[in-house]
């Protein structure tokens, strides 16, 4: 696949984003509609919509919607919709008839820049790694996050969160230089932090491959263009230390998971803590205003989509339950990916990352200490 596309972005062609228009729990309704919220704030956007094309239609026909709409869908029938109950190894073997596979195969075959879906998250990257294949030099591709920090940029950048349980010092090395490129195409930031996620941030504490991917981070942060603030903590994940946060995915995803909980929690708690008298009732109505700004600050649809790093194109994984506005942030997101030319950014970064780490020493066995040159 060729990233012509995203070349052709940087002056006043349309970006062109294929949609997944029956994934996720609220149906294709909630697709439309958040599709709808972009194209009214960006002229520059195009769709092509798969689906039950008949139904599609309809939707996008609709008053208030058709208006944002129209002559900017290319519809794809597609006859079959991936569930979140279906294994990926069954979509993968079953699945062709599918919107999943079909939003894909836009981005394989040039037609669009971006695929964005509310479906099934292993079956996306399974399906994504099937038909986009993975970048020359990728192991494992990753999954990055945005999570609302104190930075004055508002987030931090968190991967692998789930697309693979596994990383190695190689790996965790090709996370950090493709977790920088989102964070300069997402975040413009012109020299985004690194940190390492760890039990301390003392240079002796963790794992072996931590220790090896510490000492291959630190080296290739110059070429790289990224500042290297060394091992962080659970707490530097929210916090101002880093930009970029680097993890592999089983405790990506638990961090992540437990983040969303946590979020839950303190909601219910202040919605409780308000409710408890007549007088905590008078003093939410005073604090309304700044309420709903700290709503607005943490509102995770605000920030739905999760990026598919590591493959032949570009893919945004919308939260599965998303509504209207937060299918809206996700296509907000894929176009702005779109319109940097990430693709072929990310492609170079990881082979730069291939050559920082063919070039390294080999790291320590952890039951021998040994490393695994030659002497």
């Amino acid at each position: 696949m060729t990233s012509e596309q995203d070349r052709s972005t940087a002056g006043s062609e349309p970006v062109v984003i294929s949609i997944d228009a029956m994934g996720g729990d609220q149906g294709p309704s909630a697709v439309i509609a958040g599709i709808a919220q972009s194209a009214q704030k960006n002229p520059d956007i195009r769709f092509i919509l798969h689906g039950d094309v008949a139904e599609l239609k309809r939707l996008a026909s609709k008053r208030g919607v058709a208006r944002h709409l129209e002559g900017r869908c290319t519809f794809r029938q597609a006859d079959d919709v991936v569930t979140m109950a279906d294994k990926p190894s069954q979509v993968m073997r079953h699945g062709r008839s599918t919107s999943m596979w079909s939003a894909l195969d836009s981005v394989r075959d040039g037609e669009a820049t971006v695929a964005v879906s509310c479906g099934n998250t292993g079956a996306l990257m399974a399906l994504s790694m099937v038909r986009l294949r993975k970048l020359p030099g990728v192991n494992r591709p990753a999954i990055a996050v945005l999570w609302p920090s104190r930075n004055p940029h508002g987030f931090n950048i968190m991967l692998d969160v789930g697309a693979d349980i596994r990383a190695d010092a190689e790996d965790l090395l090709q996370y950090a230089l493709m977790g920088a490129s989102y964070a300069r195409n997402g975040l413009a930031l012109d020299r985004p932090r690194v940190g390492l996620l760890n039990v301390g941030t003392e240079e002796h504490k963790g794992r072996a491959e931590l220790k090896a991917a510490h000492d291959l981070m630190a080296a290739g942060a110059g070429g790289a263009n990224y500042e290297f603030v060394g091992f962080v903590e659970g707490g530097d994940i929210p916090g101002d230390r880093a930009d970029v946060i680097v993890t592999d995915g089983f405790t990506g995803n638990i961090a992540l998971k437990t983040g969303e909980g946590t979020a839950s929690l303190i909601g219910a708690l202040l919605r409780e803590a308000f409710a408890y008298s007549f007088l905590s009732r008078i003093a939410s109505l005073l604090a309304l205003t700044s309420l709903k700004r700290l709503q607005k600050r943490i509102d995770p649809r605000r920030v739905n989509g999760g990026v598919f790093l590591g493959l032949n194109g570009t893919v945004v994984k919308s939260h599965g339950a998303a509504d209207a506005t937060g299918i809206s942030a996700a296509v907000k997101l894929a176009y702005r990916l779109a319109e940097s030319g990430f693709s072929d950014r990310l492609a170079a970064r990881v082979a730069s990352a291939a050559e920082l780490a063919h070039d390294a020493p080999k790291a320590a066995d952890p039951a021998t200490g040994k490393d695994g040159t030659h002497s």
